[in-house]
This record gives C-alpha cells, structure tokens and sequence, in this order.
C-alpha cells in the first residue's frame, strides 16, 4: 500500500513580524515525519501561507501545535490587512497528495477541529469537503463580516461554531476563529496589472470568475423569483475572484484561487484576464503564485505557451517551466525559483544520484575503486545518450524553417524521445540501487538456520531484482531506436550523423545491459524466472541487432550520395 500523504495550507493572520511567524512555523518540524515546504508571508495583506506536508496523524498534530502558537502570538483585536480574515489562523485546510480519499482526509479535518475546540477554546467552522451543512461549504459564507462581525455571529444559532465555544469571551476576542477543511488542491493566484484601480481590476476579476458578477438593470440589482439578485456567470469555473490594490507593490492585482485546477487551469486564468484586460484597455504585466504549485501545472502551462508558439513540446521539464515562469511573468515582481515552489522538487530526498553528478564527475565515479556504477548503469547512461540524439534532431526539425506545417510531427516524436529518455535516466540510478540490494542481502548475518533461510531468500529477491532492471535497460533502449529510425529518414537531413551516433548507442546500451542480465541470472535458484527472462533477453538482443545493422546501412548509403 502506498504511503498516505497529506497536505496542510493553514494562512495565519500575521505577514510582517518575521520573529512571530519563525515562531509559530519552527513548531511544524518538531513533530517526526512533518516535511515544512514553503512559507509565503505578504507585507500588505499581513498574512502568512505555511505549507508542510506528512502522514495524516502526524500533520493534523503538527497543525495543532502551529494553531496554539499562533493563538499565543497573534492579537486579532490589533489586526489590519487587505485580506479577509477572522483568526489568529484564519483557515487551515487538507488537502489528500497520496495514498488517501478525500473523505478520509475531512475525517481528520472533523479530528483537527474537536482537538481545537476543546484544548484550546478556539471557535470555528468546518468548510467545503469537511462542512457538515451545505450553506457552510463556501469559505466566503463562514468568513462573512470577518472578525468585526464575531460577537455578534458566534451568538447567532444559525451560525453556531462547528467546534470551540459559542461566545465571544476575552480569549477569543484575541485569537478570533479558526476555518479548517478538506478541500481539493488549491493554487492561491494573483495577476498584476499595469493599473492602481481596485474597481477595474474587480471588473476583470468579475468577468473570470465562476460566480460573475451581479445583474444590474437601469442602475438596480435585478432580483430574481427566490428573492436574490440574479448573477451573469463568469468565464470560468472553479475560480474565485477579487481585484484589490497592494501598496507594497504599488500596483492593483486580480487575485484569484484555483479551486481546482484540473477543471481552469493557472495558464487558462492568465490567459482569460490578459484577454480581459486588453479588453478594457488594461495591460497584465505579469502574475504571481502564493504558496507552492505541482510539477504538471507548471509543464502544462510550458505546453500552451509552446504550442502558442509552435514550438516542440519534446524538451526538458526545466524548459519548460522556465518559458511557464517567463510567459506568466511569475518572476514579474520578484525571482522565482523552481526548486523552492514546486512540491515534488521540494520532497525529492537529500541523497545525491548518479546522473545529478556533472559528466567529469561521474566518469570519474565509475574509474574509482568503488564497483558501483558499473556496466548495468553505464549501459543505461549510454541509452540516455543516444536517445537524447534523436530528440535533438526531431527539436531541430521542429524548428526547421520551411517545416513549419510539419512542427507537431515532430513535436510528437520529440516527446516520444524524452519519455525513454526519462526512464533510462532512472534505470541509470536503479541499476545501482539493485546492485546494492545485493550487497545488503550479502552482509545479512547467517548465524542460525533461520538467519540462514532469510538471507538465502533476500539474495534471490534481490538477484531477481538486480536480473529485471538490465532488462528494463535492453526493452527501453531498443524501444529508442524508433525515434533515431524516423529521424534518418525524414528528420533533419544535416544531422543524419547525429542519428546515426545514437542509433550505434542505443544498440551498445541493449548489449551491455544483455551482459547484465545474463551474469545475474546465472546465479538465480529460480530458474524458471531466469529461462524466462533470459529468452526474453535474447529475442531483445537479436532484434536490436538486426535493427541496427539495417539502419546503419541506410544511412551509409544516405552519406554516400
């Protein structure tokens, strides 16, 4: 069963003191298995987004401790921002990453607000997933008259919290009330315009909008049969809207949250608002993203702005976030760095792989008296190469002049390439990671006959194990060889070598990693699964060969002529 993981976003109601909000977020790492990711505080709004990540136990735990901090440090009766706000933490939702159900995740929430509740004698709201009646699921309904408005909510049985007390006493009057859900995954978006008008960016941010705007007929609300005034829908589903003015930035802003982003997307946002914008006369000189944003969204941004351009969508994961960052203008009002706002970047483990070493590097790690990487990883990183090649000329011939009704041909071939590029890339490391699977079975104590029986039983696993990865390295490899077939005979004609050279490295990565299979399988007991593997291996080994051997014949021959 894979690991559960889940998110915690809680906003605190405090962006200016860096000693208060070090505090109040120092209390997430002391408790075990707790990863903080990013903490994101806003001068103007004065408020802080805290996002960590964990096992679900142990962040609702994490989350209670952040809550109590901040009820010990935040004074709601001093608080002023541009944001709406009703507490100390203002709202603390979770948000399912791995492993868990959205309604297991609101079970925690339900877990989250007892404990609050009850320890810490904070009032508040359970909010879409986890509300528990339905005029509850909008934020904007529990926060309505933010916390001026408290006293006199907290005493309405029609808002009666959902946890905590019912009464607006000398402790809640400091750390106001708290807001915790279970909700999708939500990008928190603002798009900076060439303007200080908050009423036009409102305008903007009414045309997006899911919920539009209200419908005005001769200067008056025009109100519908059930009694409330009618709406004219915006352009967007799942996005909420509003314009204000941030003075630290001098500049008005259409900030928006993305509720989820499979249904609008942020490029599809920035893309509508530029529209409007222009509309109206206005100018987006760029956006800016609160808080962190998964690895897809920001390849899939990189994507419509190439296929805006007709470009090949075949390039690295970095391109294509750097043309994301730089068609988003996301490093329009401050740097933007990757590493440190895309989740999965920022859970990737500390230990160094193999193929993040430089070229030097790692040839220099091979030659070393250590036996790792050998010719199984070194099989694989020539794979990597030679279907690189082949990317490249198909990105070459993308870009070719002259082509260009012939650019999504191959564009697709180029992402064809980049997949088996990706895969080798990890077979490199997961060669060695076999390899030393092997080791550790081998340094397993054999004092007894049971200590006896586990080891002799890891070492098969771990053979077995060390047996299938060069295998994976021979299919993905000739596999490859697709995209350097197609590319020597309707690619880019000048860089028929190129072709040629990753044509010959593909084939030396199937035959190395053929060496490896066949010098690990030698020592299964299982021999059932290495006849297996083995004929498998060989009908790999034979077909490459042939493929090989026909396509440098053709390319001899292109030379020639």
């Amino acid at each position: 069963m894979n690991q559960q993981l889940i998110e915690c976003v809680p906003n605190i109601s405090e962006g200016r003191d860096s000693e208060k909000i070090n505090k109040i977020t120092a209390v997430v790492e002391t408790v075990e298995g707790v990863k903080l990711l990013d903490v994101d505080p806003g001068n103007a709004t004065n408020r802080t987004v805290i996002t960590f990540v964990g096992p679900p136990q142990a962040v609702i735990d994490a989350a209670f401790l952040l809550i109590k901090k901040a009820q010990e440090l935040i004074d709601m009766s001093k608080h002023s921002g541009e944001h709406p706000r009703f507490g100390a933490t203002d709202v603390c939702p979770l948000v399912p990453i791995a492993g868990i159900t959205m309604e297991e995740t609101a079970s925690y929430a339900h877990k989250l607000g007892k404990r609050v509740g009850e320890e810490l004698g904070i009032p508040g709201y359970f909010y879409e997933n986890a509300a528990k009646e339905n005029k509850r699921k909008n934020l904007a309904s529990c926060r309505s008259g933010e916390y001026e408005a408290l006293p006199k909510k907290l005493s309405n049985s029609d808002w009666k919290p959902d946890f905590g007390p019912a009464a607006f006493n000398e402790s809640v009057a400091r750390s106001g009330a708290t807001a915790i859900s279970a909700r999708d995954f939500l990008v928190a978006y603002n798009v900076n315009l060439n303007s200080t008008s908050t009423r036009r960016a409102n305008a903007i941010a009414f045309d997006i909008r899911e919920a539009g705007r209200v419908k005005i007929l001769n200067g008056k609300k025009v109100i519908g049969k059930d009694g409330k005034p009618e709406r004219i829908s915006g352009k967007l589903k799942a996005v909420k809207g509003m314009g204000w003015f941030i003075e630290e930035y001098g500049i008005a802003q259409i900030s928006y949250n993305l509720t989820n982003i499979n249904i609008t997307s942020m490029h599809e946002a920035f893309d509508e608002t530029v529209k409007s914008a222009t509309r109206r006369g206005l100018r987006v000189t760029g956006s800016e993203l609160i808080g962190l944003i998964p690895l897809q969204a920001m390849l899939d941004a990189g994507d419509f702005f190439l296929k805006r351009q007709e470009r090949s969508l075949g390039i690295s994961d970095m391109e294509k976030i750097k043309i994301a960052v730089k068609s988003l203008g996301l490093d329009d009002l401050k740097p933007f760095n990757p590493r440190e706002r895309i989740i999965e970047y920022l859970l990737e483990k500390d230990t160094k792989k193999l193929i993040d070493f430089t070229v030097k590097g790692f040839a220099e790690e091979t030659a070393s008296e250590s036996m790792a990487p050998g010719g199984g990883s070194i099989a694989a990183y020539v794979g990597v190469l030679g279907v690189s090649l082949g990317t490249m000329v198909a990105n070459l011939s993308a870009h070719k002049a002259g082509w260009d009704a012939k650019w999504e041909y191959y564009s697709d071939w180029a992402v064809k390439g980049q997949a088996y590029k990706n895969k080798l890339l990890f077979l490199v490391d997961e060669d060695t990671n076999a390899f030393n699977k092997i080791i550790d079975a081998f340094r397993m104590p054999k004092a007894s006959d049971a200590e006896k029986k586990r080891k002799a039983e890891a070492l098969e696993k771990a053979t077995q194990y060390a047996t299938e990865i060069p295998f994976q390295v021979m299919e993905t490899a000739y596999k490859s060889m697709e995209v350097m077939e197609e590319m020597a005979a309707k690619g880019l004609q000048n860089s028929l070598s190129d072709a040629g050279v990753g044509m010959l490295c593909a084939k030396t990565a199937v035959v190395g990693a053929y060496f490896n299979v066949r010098i690990n399988a030698k020592d299964l007991k299982d021999r059932k699964f290495a006849n297996d593997i083995l004929s498998k291996a060989e009908a790999v080994y034979t077909n490459t060969l042939k493929k090989e051997a026909k396509s440098t014949s053709t390319i001899m021959k292109k030379l020639e002529s």
